[in-house]
């Protein structure tokens, strides 16, 4: 089977993967571990995208670490299934200590793993530079529902096309 989604570039379509992960808050973050399998596994993705990067803070003690140095490409997953989008970005992580980053994206949620805050010396910044994504986002409504079972049971058919699906790659 071929793929003919179109790959785009275009700032629109960059904005809405960003728009889509701000309001997915959660990513599932998959990496190429030291036993050759991939683990994944969930991270709080910061504020905001910061000049086109996602930042995620960590332990620098944590496995992951250890994984992303030796295989910095990942897979970020994102679901939101209140308003029914999705989002799939891969990237290159890099490792980074920045005191001055880690206050800005600092969260008061992150003292259950930082329990002495933004200076916790253990803090590290993941900072994954997004490569590709795909996004699906589709209309959350109730009419939408009743109409794709209405076309399942007249016609046999799944409705299909309803919401938007792109392909946007970041190089």
């Amino acid at each position: 089977m071929t793929d003919d989604k179109k790959i785009t570039t275009d700032t629109e379509a960059r904005d809405k993967v960003f728009e889509l992960v701000a309001d997915a808050h959660i990513a599932m973050m998959a990496s190429l571990g030291g036993d050759g399998h991939w683990h994944s596994r969930p991270m709080a993705t910061g504020k905001e995208p910061f000049g086109g990067d996602l930042w995620f803070l960590t332990d620098i003690r944590s496995e992951k670490i250890d994984d992303l140095e030796k295989n910095p490409e990942v897979l970020l997953s994102y679901a939101d299934e209140d308003h029914h989008s999705y989002v799939s970005i891969t990237g290159t992580a890099a490792i980074v200590r920045d005191s001055d980053m880690v206050d800005e994206l600092w969260s008061e949620p992150a003292r259950i793993w930082f329990p002495d805050g933004p200076t916790d010396p253990n803090i590290a910044l993941i900072r994954v530079s997004p490569e590709s994504a795909e996004y699906w986002d589709s209309p959350s409504s109730a009419m939408v529902t009743l109409l794709g079972y209405a076309k399942v049971l007249t016609t046999g058919k799944p409705l299909r096309d309803i919401g938007e699906n792109r392909k946007v790659d970041f190089n």
